[in-house]
């Protein structure tokens, strides 16, 4: 099969052929890849940023966002079978440990992350588990979906976590409108009432975020913090989901978080350099989001197929693979970049 491989960091991956995954184990999954997200994360781990988090050999393959049809199970997988439509949620888990017991399976003491610290969906197939596997609508195109599996479900999982703090008449402000913001902004308009105000320095952006529930826009031209304190009556919002988190976006999401507000950190790429009298004095907190659990990538599939979540998706057959990743280093990619293999 096809497989996007990475051989060498700080350089192009290659499209090559490998050997197609085999069932080894009673609970394995094979799936036929329909749609792989191309994820920022992506390029960092091409950058050599994941990999003393990984400790990954290469050459493997990369993709973490993916969907498909089961193409073959293990002797012991009752809950999807061959043709069926899947999502799969990120990290095959083991469903023993104590983070897995309390739902919490993101964080399982034994789990895999393909396409970041194994073979990953950049490619023709994926061997993963049974527990990872989402059984879909079959009218369900994976490539309309694929990138929920990290970019939604990341984005879910923080607003899902921020709720709590957004009953009516408070604010939330969305820094970054891209791949994971725009999932974010749909989300909060299913699951709260609170006022949307989303920081972005692309007019396109923006023209998106208003479509999607935005209430109010601002510009990241500078003057975007002030400009979101006045919005504020000059005390900050309630809570600020952090999208972007690297060359200064990430000072900017805190100074526009109120007293005893939350600062949602989801993008990566920078440090945050926070006098600790300014989170003391204020009461502030800093939150850092993983991911999301199986449970919240149900819930998000439920919205998504009840047409309250949707991708905007630029497509790109397999073969073109450097192409996507190229364009999302240049930012030209709105919504999420998908490949087709």
């Amino acid at each position: 099969m096809k497989a996007v491989r990475l051989h060498e960091y700080h350089r192009q991956p290659t499209i090559e052929q490998v050997p197609d995954p085999e069932i080894a184990g009673p609970f394995d999954v094979i799936v036929k890849i329909g749609g792989a997200g191309v994820c920022r994360t992506d390029l960092h781990i091409i950058e050599e940023q994941w990999r003393d988090k990984s400790g990954v050999t290469l050459p493997y393959t990369i993709g973490h966002e993916n969907a498909g049809w089961v193409h073959a199970v293990g002797s012991a997988v009752s809950n999807v079978a061959p043709g069926d439509t899947v999502i799969l949620h990120p990290t095959p888990t083991c469903g023993l440990c104590r983070a897995c017991r309390a739902g919490d399976d993101m964080h399982c003491a034994d789990n895999a992350f393909p396409g970041i610290d194994s073979d990953g969906g950049m490619a023709e197939y994926l061997k993963t588990s049974a527990r990872a596997c989402i059984k879909l609508d079959p009218s369900t195109r994976p490539e309309d979906v694929a990138a929920l599996a990290d970019a939604g479900i990341t984005a879910y999982h923080a607003v899902r976590k921020a709720a709590a703090s957004l009953p009516p008449g408070t604010t939330c402000v969305v820094n970054g409108a891209g791949g994971l913001g725009h999932v974010g902004i749909q989300s909060l308009a299913a699951l709260t009432a609170t006022r949307i105000v989303v920081v972005d320095r692309k007019s396109e952006a923006l023209k998106l975020a208003e479509q999607l529930g935005a209430h109010e826009t601002v510009q990241a031209d500078g003057s975007h913090v002030d400009a979101v304190l006045d919005l504020t009556g000059g005390q900050g919002a309630e809570v600020v989901l952090d999208f972007v988190a690297e060359q200064g976006a990430q000072q900017d999401a805190f100074a526009m978080t109120r007293r005893g507000g939350s600062h949602f950190v989801i993008g990566y790429g920078s440090n945050i350099d926070i006098p600790t009298i300014d989170i003391i004095s204020t009461e502030r907190n800093v939150i850092g989001n993983l991911v999301g659990t199986y449970n919240d990538l149900v819930e998000l599939m439920v919205l998504a197929e009840a047409g309250q979540v949707t991708l905007h998706t630029k497509q790109y057959p397999l073969d073109a693979a450097l192409d996507a990743l190229a364009d999302l280093d240049a930012g030209v990619v709105s919504g999420r970049a998908i490949l087709v293999p």
